[in-house]
């Protein structure tokens, strides 16, 4: 399903952290992001709560998504839809050096209809998405980078 929505975007980031712990990162922030689910109530998202094992494996849902696909270490391909729009957020961990990770996050999607477009220049067309998935991956970097204790 992700390979045949339109391609959006991709953002990057460097993250200084062992393989696990940008794996927990990532779900943690992920988590924290999306955990309080009252936009996805908002838009009629499919899945408005999370669910499903922490760190995100597998079937795991958050409010706005499905995990449709989770490769420790490697990959994570969370799918959604709402009113607007069906789409999907995938990273991708490739390692950057000893002890560096680079972290991708490409976004499809489509937007059918006047509304889906409407609701496409709103989100993607004044750079909110874009703003957004910045925080989101900077969220990412410093809960991988935290020392755990």
């Amino acid at each position: 399903m992700t390979a045949a929505l339109p391609y959006v975007d991709e953002h990057t980031t460097i993250v200084v952290a062992d393989a696990d712990a940008l794996w927990r990162g990532l779900s943690e922030a992920l988590d924290t992001a999306f955990g309080g689910g009252h936009y996805a109530r908002l838009v009629g998202c499919a899945d408005v709560s999370a669910a499903g094992p922490r760190p995100l494996a597998e079937g795991s849902t958050l409010p706005g998504f499905r995990v449709a696909a989770a490769d420790k270490g490697h990959e994570l391909v969370l799918t959604g839809s709402h009113r607007y729009s069906v789409y999907s957020l995938t990273f991708r961990i490739e390692e950057a050096g000893p002890g560096r990770y680079l972290l991708k996050a490409e976004t499809r999607a489509a937007f059918p209809g006047l509304t889906g477009r409407l609701y496409r220049r709103l989100a993607i067309g004044t750079g909110g998405h874009a703003l957004g998935m910045k925080r989101l991956l900077a969220s990412i970097r410093v809960c991988a980078e935290r020392p755990t204790v």
